[in-house]
């Protein structure tokens, strides 16, 4: 249904738009952004908290890289590439190569290991113009994507860690059923079948331990490993598929992964692509249709409208809403001519959890008149309302 389409949700929201001018790509306006800055926040903390080092690798890099990684032969035809001279670049469809990079940037022992990078980072694909479906599937979007370097016996304990992280984020953001899937080797694969079935031996080992119950997808994996799909269904009982984590014995092979182990040997590291979100454009999406645009209050762009009855308590409705920005919280004023019945209306249409009303009365008392979607209403002390929406909202 129409109504329920994220692009309409955003647009009555006004978070973003698409146009000619940017195929594939998302304008996003400030509502838009705010809620797309809470979710890296909020990713940037959880993965922070669980020992992961935020990186940066470059947008742009050579085609002799992508062909080293074997991202090249795989998705050149989806990647934007630019001739220099006799030299090629492509952007990244992915952070991997970036972070291994990074790693390889130094001698590393064993002691260092594991060594968890994370990189909330901007990716280009060079989807079909027909395949492209507002946010679910773009041009260019962010990637909350994660690497971990480890030796073999400790990919278990890593990936039961990511797991359980992993099932409190869906949660959070509302998401309790969550399906797991176990992707074995593609027709189309690099890397030696000796090598696939240990990453398959010990994938599986590492599901079984984190106690995941999966179904076995036959040539689903990626053409560089094993992996395990994490799908998320929504109010409306369908399955998006978000996380993965994925088990590369290739990768590192080809670009050097390599660090000195316990006897002084070059040993070669393994490698977990991890992703919580994936694509953090497509989870807005579903976020949107999940809720039907009444994101829950801690995701609003705007997290309480505070309003005056008349303009006269214009002055006091503007003291209300700095007091609830100063604790940090997201607030929309309404201290316009218009009448209450019009400014409740509004809120209600930009889909704000929270609405204030300062009258005459609220005025004289310094307190405030809260109404939540509901419909429930109380009238609390200033300083009580602020710390009562402060608790709702997790700060």
């Amino acid at each position: 249904m129409e109504e329920l389409d994220h692009r309409s949700i955003a647009k009555r929201l006004e978070l973003f738009h698409q146009q000619d001018e940017g195929t594939g790509v998302v304008f996003w306006h400030p509502r838009g952004f705010a809620l797309y800055r809470v979710i890296e926040d909020y990713i940037r903390g959880r993965m922070t908290a669980a020992g992961y080092r935020e990186v940066r690798s470059p947008q742009l890099l050579s085609r002799a890289l992508w062909e080293d990684s074997g991202h090249w032969q795989k998705f050149s035809d989806s990647m934007f590439a630019f001739e220099e001279g006799e030299r090629c670049h492509a952007l990244k469809p992915m952070s991997c190569p970036g972070h291994i990079q990074i790693f390889r940037h130094g001698t590393r022992s064993w002691r260092d290991l594991p060594l968890r990078y994370f990189e909330l980072g901007l990716c280009h694909r060079k989807e079909p113009s027909g395949a492209l479906q507002g946010l679910m599937r773009t041009r260019a979007f962010e990637q909350d994507d994660a690497h971990v370097f480890c030796r073999e016996e400790q990919v278990a304990a890593e990936i039961a860690r990511f797991c359980a992280m992993q099932k409190e984020i869906y949660a959070d953001f509302g998401f309790p059923e969550v399906s797991v899937g176990f992707s074995t080797r593609p027709g189309l694969r690099a890397g030696s079948e000796a090598q696939w079935d240990k990453a398959e031996a010990l994938l599986e080992e590492a599901a079984r331990a984190a106690g995941l119950d999966y179904q076995v997808l036959p040539g689903e994996g990626a053409f560089y490993g094993p992996k395990l799909e994490f799908a998320l269904k929504d109010r409306a009982g369908r399955l998006w598929q978000c996380g993965t984590v994925q088990l590369d014995l290739v990768m590192p092979e080809r670009l050097g992964a390599h660090y000195a182990d316990a006897q002084g040997e070059k040993a070669q590291a393994v490698l977990i692509h991890h992703a919580v979100l994936g694509s953090l454009e497509r989870f807005i999406g579903i976020l949107l249709e999940h809720y039907g645009g009444q994101l829950p209050l801690w995701l609003a762009p705007d997290q309480v409208v505070v309003a005056s009855v008349t303009e006269a308590q214009a002055a006091y409705a503007r003291e209300v809403a700095e007091r609830l920005e100063e604790a940090g919280l997201r607030v929309l004023l309404d201290d316009g001519p218009n009448r209450l019945g019009r400014k409740i209306v509004a809120a209600r249409e930009l889909g704000v959890p929270l609405f204030l009303t300062v009258g005459k009365r609220e005025a004289t008392d310094g307190s405030v008149s809260l109404r939540d979607r509901s419909g429930a209403q109380s009238t609390l002390p200033l300083d009580a309302a602020v710390v009562h929406i402060c608790a709702k909202a997790g700060r």
